[in-house]
């Protein structure tokens, strides 16, 4: 192994450690996001086991790792819609206790889910202002023109007055992340500093997946120095998206590192999950 790839393993294959992704730079080393020790079991099922981990500002982080090892529960987690068993976490530098419902984040953070979760029975207008027009003080004519301004971004203009069923898979997951943009009811202009996707190309075509993809890095470009953090299996996703990498099995990280060095690192948990062989230290639950 040459010095240069052992500098890069002393640093890649630390799960506790945290650097700055080189591509955020001009935001600053501030911590966004630090998790600190945490734990979530369900029943028996230790999902994850004193996870730590620090996002930073205008970072672009993919989770990866095989199904059922915690990853969008992380995100969950993060979102405050679940609470840790134990462990800390730190929204800008403060700490955030209980769920989100309890006390808002100091910095918006907002949620694009694997199944779009709209609500059927609403328009594309009615789910993406959804939560202006429960807690906002605008009237209907200002939350229209948002709307449409945010439908028009992740491009889907004029279809403001169609229904999720009236509509392909790659719409309403573009559907879901307006609703996402659209996070702060006091200030609709505020656009999130933390975006979470999970499996936001799940179940979509290449073509369908490369809009995608582009409109994730679409609205990072659009908003200065925020965040996101993506789970994804998708090769071409993990790749276009993200800076930095976290492999994470049995509910720890076993590798952090830029994105370039997924097919150079020796690590067996990264090899085996990017070359699909059967045998190495991934074992498929029985």
């Amino acid at each position: 192994m040459t010095d240069a790839s052992r500098n890069r393993e002393r640093y890649t294959t630390d799960p506790s450690q945290s650097y700055q992704s080189v591509q955020s730079g001009g935001c600053g080393q501030e911590p966004l996001l630090e998790l600190r020790g945490i734990c979530k079991s369900f029943g028996p099922n230790q999902v994850l086991d004193h996870v730590d981990l620090t996002i930073y500002r205008g970072e672009s982080v993919a989770i990866i790792g095989p199904s059922g090892t915690g990853k969008s529960t992380i995100l969950r987690i993060i979102a405050g819609l679940l609470p840790a068993d134990a462990g800390e976490i730190y929204v800008a530098g403060q700490r955030r206790d209980g769920l989100i419902e309890d006390a808002v984040d100091p910095v918006g953070i907002g949620m694009v889910f694997q199944q779009a979760a709209l609500f059927d029975s609403l328009t594309v207008r009615e789910n993406v202002g959804f939560l202006l027009y429960q807690h906002s003080k605008l009237s209907a004519r200002q939350i229209h023109q948002i709307v449409a301004n945010v439908l028009d971004m992740v491009g889907l203009p004029g279809t403001g007055e169609r229904y999720p069923a009236e509509l392909s898979g790659g719409m309403r997951k573009r559907v879901s992340f307006a609703r996402a943009i659209v996070s702060n009811p006091d200030n609709p202009q505020d656009r999130p500093a933390l975006l979470l996707y999970d499996e936001p190309t799940a179940g979509l075509d290449p073509i369908a997946s490369t809009v995608i993809e582009d409109l994730i890095r679409d609205i990072q470009s659009s908003n200065g120095c925020s965040s996101y953090l993506i789970v994804t299996h998708q090769d071409s996703t993990i790749r276009r998206t993200a800076n930095r990498v976290i492999f994470l099995h049995r509910g720890r990280i076993q590798w952090s590192g830029p994105v370039e060095a997924i097919d150079e690192t020796d690590n067996p948990f990264v090899r085996q999950f990017f070359s699909g062989q059967v045998q190495g230290p991934i074992q498929l639950a029985p």
